[in-house]
């Protein structure tokens, strides 16, 4: 009686060498993609960081500024997502289509009201990332340096939209080999140009962050390039984009399902995304040096998270389209086991990432003091990574079930409720070390963990919206 309990625990919680084959045919790809991507900008970082701590520092607070529009693009883009894989699950090419032109819509509004916030108020906002006690030439350079680089990262908002419609649309549908190469290509390029542009070597000119931001806007123009060609070139793989641009139209009943559901993931991303905005300027009370670490040591830490990162984007995956099929006791199964999956895969890249934290920041070109901190954050991320990992899993399981409002509000509620509310009082009203601060932040994905493991066990999330 034990054994078969046993088995059948087992086979909850671990495949066999068939689902973990299915599994590695998506995940793989994201993993190298995303390793990849990472890779490239911690070399990026690096090299920016060989240039200096001000200029560090102020293409830190740009990308931060930028990571709002890039995770609402992310979020208008997934909102309607978990149609299209529905969609392709049940095989209705009618359907990925009308998914995709709404997601063309989302990214066209997104984009147009960000380059109008940042071209009229860009400075204002930079401004809120430069604590008061900064000196006036520290603080005049950093916003120099800032304003440079972001009127030219501006001009790669359009391609990068595109991009995250094309090559989202072609992981929903199981096809996940064509964004990888054209991101493999894209960072090939950005890392030769920052290379040439950024060092002035074989005869280019010298532009330091200047050139750290026509190499990545030169390279979004290529990976949007190479995934829009492939689309179109093979129809007979990707059936939907037959008649995609022979009109706008979108079905009223369909449009206001998805955005019923697409508005709350938008919200979501938009609010989790400045929530992270937030937390960045409390710690920026603690000086430059701070910024200056915890870009190190989110760039570095990006390298490894993109493990079980990727795990839970193909557990989203994966449920979709079973739910899509209507097999929902083989969903369920497959959430027990990518959730377990994932927090294993958290668990070594932890273990690693701890070991080597004191290795990485002693290459960058900048204070003792900043490496120092930037050691500490990566032990940080090292002992906290199962609980995001958890936590990651549980978000994209959940809402592979169109539950989005229940995502809106364990994700970006949470981190509005709970996450800024702590790190502010803590960075405002306490004397304790910039570290200390950032891991009982961190330690807060705890409460999410518990709350997330309740709703996946309820089976809440368990639904076909495209039935």
């Amino acid at each position: 009686m034990k054994d078969r309990t046993f088995a059948s625990t087992n086979s909850r919680y671990f495949g066999d060498r068939a689902f973990y084959r299915r599994v590695a045919a998506i995940v793989l790809p994201m993993i190298i993609q995303n390793t990849l991507t990472n890779i490239v900008s911690l070399l990026d970082n690096i090299m920016v960081g060989r240039v200096g701590t001000l200029q560090m520092s102020a293409v830190a607070i740009v990308n931060q500024i930028l990571f709002v529009f890039y995770l609402c693009v992310f979020g208008a883009v997934a909102g309607a997502g978990i149609y299209t894989t529905q969609f392709f699950g049940r095989k209705d090419d009618d359907g990925v289509r009308y998914s995709v032109r709404f997601k063309l819509f989302c990214v066209a509004l997104l984009t147009a009201g960000t380059l109008i916030l940042l071209l009229t108020a860009g400075r204002s906002l930079i401004g809120t990332y430069i604590a008061k006690e900064t000196s006036a030439a520290d603080a005049s350079a950093t916003m120099q340096y800032a304003m440079s680089y972001m009127m030219i990262m501006l001009t790669g908002l359009v391609p990068f939209s595109l991009t995250q419609v094309y090559a989202g649309t072609m992981r929903e549908s199981g096809h996940t080999g064509t964004p990888m190469a054209a991101s493999m290509a894209a960072m090939a390029i950005n890392f030769v140009l920052n290379l040439l542009l950024i060092f002035g070597l074989l005869g280019f000119p010298r532009l330091g962050v200047k050139g750290a931001a026509i190499a990545t806007v030169v390279s979004r123009f290529a990976e949007f390039a190479i995934v829009a060609f492939r689309s179109h070139r093979d129809k007979e793989t990707f059936t939907y984009i037959r008649g995609l641009y022979s009109s706008l139209y979108i079905p009223r009943n369909l449009f206001i399902s998805i955005l019923v559901r697409a508005l709350p993931l938008f919200l979501n991303e938009f609010l989790w995304s400045f929530g992270q905005a937030r937390l960045l300027q409390c710690y920026s009370v603690r000086g430059l040096n701070v910024i200056a670490a915890m870009n190190i040591a989110n760039t570095i830490s990006q390298i490894f998270m993109s493990f079980f990162l990727s795990m839970g984007n193909a557990a989203g995956i994966l449920t979709d389209q079973q739910l899509g099929a209507g097999e929902f006791d083989t969903a369920k199964q497959t959430a027990d086991r990518m959730i377990t999956l994932s927090f294993m895969v958290s668990i070594a890249t932890g273990l690693i990432l701890f070991l080597i934290s004191p290795v990485f920041p002693a290459v960058y070109n900048t204070e003792p003091e900043v490496r120092r901190l930037a050691s500490k954050c990566l032990k940080v991320v090292a002992v906290t990574a199962p609980l995001a990992a958890l936590a990651n899993a549980m978000y994209f399981v959940i809402r592979s079930g169109g539950k989005t409002f229940i995502t809106f509000l364990f994700d970006s509620c949470f981190m509005w409720v709970a996450t800024v509310p702590a790190a502010y009082v803590l960075t405002h009203y306490t004397d304790m070390p910039a570290v200390l601060i950032y891991l009982c932040v961190m330690m807060l994905d705890l409460i999410k963990c518990v709350i997330g493991l309740v709703m996946i066990k309820k089976g809440i999330w368990v639904k076909n919206i495209v039935a």
